[in-house]
């Protein structure tokens, strides 16, 4: 092999190179131009500033948002609170109310047994009369014709 045709091989090869490398670099852009003629980017890109103040208002949603959600949490803990304190008058009365019950029915055991007792003490009272009312009659002396209208003794 000589030098000449060395040279030339050389030269051939990287002529190719290059040639390969123009044709892909070609290839690139021809498919970026076709890409960006096929989807127009009509709407701008937003400002790094414009998402800034977005994300600034997002935060200060969020802490308000969380100073609800603190201000909740304590109502909660207070109706807790004041639901346990509702369940134990609840526990408390309702042991109040069978006491009362309790009671109510032991007074009307009572006033049963003083009824009976005013309607036996009415029946011997109505008997005692009848009886006084039956011996009034048989013990009436008989009239025997005065006239004065006096009895005899």
């Amino acid at each position: 092999m000589n030098i000449t045709s060395r040279r030339w091989r050389r030269l051939l090869t990287t002529l190719g190179v290059v040639a390969a490398l123009a044709l892909g670099f070609g290839s690139i852009r021809a498919a970026a131009a076709w890409t960006a003629a096929s989807a127009p980017i009509t709407v701008a890109p937003i400002p790094v500033g414009s998402i800034q103040d977005r994300l600034d208002q997002e935060l200060a949603r969020s802490d308000a948002m969380r100073t609800q959600l603190d201000a909740l949490a304590a109502q909660s803990a207070g109706m807790a609170t004041a639901l346990e304190a509702a369940q134990a008058r609840i526990a408390a009365d309702a042991g109040h109310a069978k006491a009362l019950a309790d009671e109510l029915k032991v007074a009307k055991q009572k006033l049963a047994r003083l009824e009976a007792s005013i309607a036996a003490a009415k029946t011997a009272v109505a008997r005692s009369a009848a009886a006084r009312t039956a011996a009034a009659a048989t013990a009436a002396p008989a009239r025997h014709g005065d006239d004065d209208g006096e009895i005899d003794d």
